[in-house]
């Protein structure tokens, strides 16, 4: 059965998911903050701004109106930044939305928090919520190739919703419980990331890249232990799946950034160069803070929140990483 589905944020991620609702034959509104990039979406049957690339279904249409794009809506899926995750959950609150989905990957700015806590504490009543997370260029969704994501939420009804929404031959959502791993496995990913790009930039070889991406999948695991996240969500689709997809293709903002750091650009020229949010460099920082609350050793994504906060050289950073104490490779 089709339903009305409100996307927030018309950004490449927002478009391709919204796309593939609208493909599906939901009736979707794509919010955007600006009414001239609404008026152009519609007029144009494309988002040029940010998925040029991808033909947009009669079925959505774009609202600069927050209050139109809402109203009459079966469930929204938030894709906006995780920097502005916090004010927009504060728009909403007026209008006590019952089911609440996001695909925004990283940690909260303010709390350093998980997005699940954001929503919780600042709608009232606390929504039936979900996250979509796993390996998922925008540009690849759009153009319709094969995609497998997970879908995890709190309520197996809601689960089950957005799964039947989205799931078609081209695209196919995977159901989980546990959300905590799923958030996990999309904001830790992206600081590994910028870590194997500046390998990569650096020269340091194929070997290295291996080896940043397996011990950064036992990073997460100690960090999603700690937190009581299930081990297999992290070497299911939002952990292993989307670290690999990652640290491995220049699609990747996270990944480029750390490329051009490791090129000898500085963290401002870095960031200009990718131009478009790098939530890498972002979620360093909360990532740094969390694993330090928890007491969790989390070497290489440490040595990325050194380098992004200018406190570290690239170099020296990655000296330090191989001159640490030998150890088991697993721990006990």
């Amino acid at each position: 059965m089709a339903s009305t589905i409100a996307v927030l944020g018309a950004g490449a991620w927002g478009t391709a998911l919204a796309s593939v609702l609208g493909r599906n034959g939901h009736a979707v509104r794509l919010w955007t903050r600006e009414a001239e990039h609404a008026a152009a979406i519609n007029a144009e049957r494309v988002n040029q701004r940010h998925l040029p690339d991808c033909p947009l279904p009669d079925s959505l249409t774009a609202t600069a109106d927050l209050e139109t794009a809402l109203g009459g809506t079966d469930w929204l899926l938030i894709a906006v930044p995780s920097s502005a995750f916090r004010g927009l959950i504060e728009r909403l609150a007026p209008y006590r939305p019952g089911k609440v989905v996001w695909a925004t990957k990283g940690l909260e700015s303010e709390s350093g928090g998980f997005l699940h806590d954001v929503v919780q504490a600042g709608l009232d009543p606390a929504p039936a919520m979900a996250v979509i997370s796993g390996p998922s260029f925008a540009a690849e969704v759009g153009q319709g190739l094969p995609t497998a994501i997970t879908v995890a939420a709190d309520d197996a009804d809601l689960a089950a919703e957005v799964v039947r929404a989205f799931h078609n031959d081209r695209f196919r959502p995977y159901s989980s419980t546990d959300m905590t791993g799923v958030e996990l496995g999309g904001a830790v990913k992206n600081v590994l990331a910028v870590a194997t790009g500046a390998s990569d930039g650096l020269g340091l070889g194929a070997n290295a890249r291996a080896a940043l991406v397996t011990r950064g999948l036992a990073e997460i695991s100690r960090l999603g232990a700690a937190l009581g996240a299930d081990p297999q969500t992290l070497i299911g689709l939002a952990g292993m799946g989307d670290l690999l997809l990652t640290c491995t293709d220049d699609q990747s903002r996270n990944r480029r950034f750390g490329f051009a750091l490791g090129q000898g650009a500085t963290v401002e020229t870095a960031l200009a160069s990718v131009g478009s949010t790098v939530e890498g460099a972002r979620t360093a920082a909360e990532l740094h803070s969390l694993a330090e609350r928890h007491s969790v050793e989390m070497p290489i994504c440490n040595m990325v929140y050194r380098v992004v906060s200018g406190d570290t050289p690239l170099e020296q950073a990655v000296r330090e990483l191989m001159e640490r104490t030998p150890k088991a490779e697993f721990d006990d």
